[in-house]
């Protein structure tokens, strides 16, 4: 019998080599010509500790806090000069592909199926010429050869690893490389190629409840986790998420429906983001976040979607009084390129503390600008002003989603007013106004004129009086605050002087 071990690089590639019994794993790697970081292969000088992910092993002997640490063992820390696996395995290699001389796997096939589910999604097949050859780990993706083109694109599976033929899901964009080449010149046989697999966006072992989050055919990687789940069962709940724009983006329902019955743990919720949808549920993927699903902050959280939807849900975690263990995330564009995947522990964000963060910046910019900025600039700070005002009256939001975008133009203005790039960009990283788009809703309480704040303001501009114009930033903070609360919003600790 032998063991299949897959070796993630730092650069995102991960290749499978094939373990056999007894045989350690650097042996196997090296055999298979992957040259993994090694050096002594006595357990001495810790060249090649490494992470396992997954998987059971007998570790072998080891030179204790010179190798590693009885605390590293613990966590998961191997050193693969002297790991012996007894199961599959998933392993972190602390170097590039590059440097262990491991090209990417190229696989090739032909379409074996073009399925076009909906005006806006397709979903194809591919038989490969040697499926035994293809190993990946649910969720990450490969770089497909556009047919005909020198083109290429990225694709989460969304097939399992099992599967006889890989499968993909993507948005059916007017323009894009691929799209275009299924709806005009496709052909079941044609010849297709693509290398991978790739990300480090995978399912982890459950070792607690999963939250998944999706956004549009950002479903792919979930389809494929979830073939995964239902054939080895899972003990703790999962529940997916999945939002779209339009009602025609709600696609492979009855599939998720077909998991819920043959994964018991398994439950799910859609959402279209579109008001004018006839589904029920409306609204962005956070709305329908609820405490349980976070389990007190005991809970993995996978999220696949295009950037803004992985910061603004970024930015809705760390504003919890709570903060999910992991956070596993994929972003990709509409054009079909894997922007990044990653791993993050996110730490609670004071609500006091992001607000007091942008007044800071605010003021400093202000400092910067005040009596020096031109007279275009003040005409488009009083445009975005008086674009803000009317969607707050009788303290109330008249239109939440008309305000956020307008609201985060003004703040951000205020900030670029400067031409200081360093300044911009961390005002663009705070997660203040991503988080109060998900947070507010019609029926909040809004304390404070906050649209004749921004009129004030720029008033203020106007005139050259820079007292007033810091005055007026730190009383709009105050009330920013005080709304944030007034939409149930808590700190994540009560400031001094407040019990």
């Amino acid at each position: 019998m032998t063991y299949q071990v897959a070796l993630n690089f730092e650069d995102g590639v991960t290749r499978f080599i094939q373990c056999r019994p007894n045989e350690i794993v650097s042996d196997a790697s090296y055999r298979q010509r992957i040259n993994i970081p090694l050096d002594c292969r006595d357990g001495v000088c810790g060249t090649c500790k490494s992470f396992c992910e997954s998987g059971e092993y007998e570790l072998g002997e080891y030179v204790e806090d010179e190798a590693m640490t009885a605390d590293e063992e613990s966590e998961g820390y191997v050193l693969t000069c002297q790991m012996t696996p007894t199961s599959d395995c998933v392993i972190r290699i602390p170097t590039t592909s590059d440097v262990a001389k491991v090209g990417v796997s190229s696989h090739t096939g032909v379409l074996a199926s073009i399925d076009h589910l909906s005006d806006t999604s397709t979903e194809f097949t591919i038989r490969l010429d040697d499926r035994a050859a293809l190993g990946f780990l649910p969720g990450q993706y490969v770089n497909l050869q556009v047919p005909g083109t020198d083109q290429t694109r990225s694709y989460s599976f969304s097939s399992g690893p099992r599967a006889d033929e890989a499968g993909f899901l993507l948005r059916n964009t007017p323009t894009g490389a691929l799209p275009t080449y299924l709806r005009e010149r496709a052909k079941e046989g044609d010849r297709i190629e693509f290398q991978g697999p790739l990300g480090s966006f995978y399912l982890r072992p459950l070792q607690r409840p999963a939250l998944f989050l999706a956004g549009g055919t950002g479903l792919a990687p979930f389809l494929s986790m979830l073939d995964k789940l239902s054939q080895d069962g899972a003990d703790h709940p999962i529940h997916l998420i999945f939002g779209v724009t339009n009602d025609a983006d709600l696609v492979k329902m009855e599939q998720l429906e077909d998991y819920a019955k043959r994964l018991p743990s398994f439950s799910f919720a859609c959402c279209v983001a579109d008001e004018g949808s006839s589904y029920p549920n409306k609204g962005y993927v956070t709305r329908y976040i609820e405490p349980e699903h976070l389990n007190g902050g005991d809970v993995d959280v996978y999220l696949c979607g295009p950037p803004p939807m992985v910061d603004a849900v970024r930015s809705f975690l760390t504003a919890q009084s709570v903060a999910p263990t992991n956070f596993y995330f994929e972003k990709f564009s509409g054009t079909g390129l894997v922007v990044a995947t990653g791993h993050e522990q996110l730490k609670p964000v004071d609500i006091h503390e992001a607000f007091d963060a942008r007044m800071v910046l605010e003021l400093g910019a202000a400092q910067l600008t005040v009596g020096k900025v031109s007279g275009e600039q003040l005409a488009e700070l009083r445009r975005l002003a008086e674009a803000t005002a009317p969607l707050v009256a009788d303290g109330r939001f008249t239109d939440v989603g008309a305000f956020r975008e307008r609201n985060a133009e003004f703040h951000a203005y205020l900030v670029e007013l400067t031409g200081n790039k360093t300044l911009a960009a961390s005002h663009a990283r705070l997660s203040v106004l991503d988080y109060m788009a998900q947070a507010l809703s019609p029926t909040v309480d809004v304390v404070g004129d906050i649209g004749q704040d921004h009129l004030d303001l720029t008033e203020a501009y106007e005139r050259g009086d820079l007292t007033a114009a810091r005055d007026i930033i730190a009383a709009h903070s105050e009330h920013a605050k005080a709304t944030m609360l007034a939409a149930g919003i808590r700190q994540s600790a009560d400031p001094p002087g407040e019990g």
